[in-house]
């Protein structure tokens, strides 16, 4: 069952269920749950991709971007191009609740396919995102405009810790190194 944004709130304020949302979402949020903001842009710049049984190693990357509130900055990601952007916001799920992500349809509607995934429950940590434009026109996206949607579902008989190596919002690996 998603859970409603009135008990979401109540879970921010008492629980720090996510920081740094926006005075939006935090007095008239839309829908079942919180829109979430551009933060950070990241570049693949080289190294390697390996996703092996044992071991992976993800590519290395140049941070491109920062969200600086107040100063207006944005990104042209041309036709072709790919990006792994953050979150302004950090999450820190309980173990009853697991976070759902969507793109917000503006991002499709212009081209733009974002890559999302699952939170799982005792994950902490902003969280991040493959952007790719798939579209014939650049994409011009300003640093903290909202770009997914988080839904929360509850875990009926509440999940297991997260304990993998992205805990805490890391973007990349330093090197090969063995799954958890």
């Amino acid at each position: 069952m998603i859970v409603a944004p009135k008990i979401l709130l109540n879970l921010v304020k008492e629980k720090g269920l996510v920081k740094g949302l926006s005075d939006r979402e935090l007095n008239n949020p839309e829908g079942a749950g919180f829109d979430l903001r551009l933060g950070e842009v990241h570049k693949i710049v080289g190294g390697a991709a390996f996703i092996g049984v044992v071991e992976r190693e993800t590519p290395t990357i140049e941070t491109v971007f920062k969200y600086d509130k107040g100063k207006k900055q944005e990104i042209k990601v041309m036709p072709g191009e790919y990006y792994l952007f953050t979150t302004v916001e950090t999450v820190n799920l309980p173990l009853d609740l697991v976070g759902n992500l969507k793109p917000r349809t503006t991002t499709f509607r212009s081209g733009l396919i974002i890559r999302t995934g699952t939170v799982q429950p005792g994950y902490k940590g902003k969280l991040t995102f493959g952007a790719y434009n798939a579209g014939p026109l650049p994409v011009v996206l300003e640093l903290g405009a909202r770009f997914v949607h988080i839904q929360f579902y509850e875990v009926k008989g509440s999940g297991e810790q997260y304990r993998g190596q992205w805990q805490g919002g890391r973007v990349t690996t330093d090197k090969r190194e063995k799954q958890v």
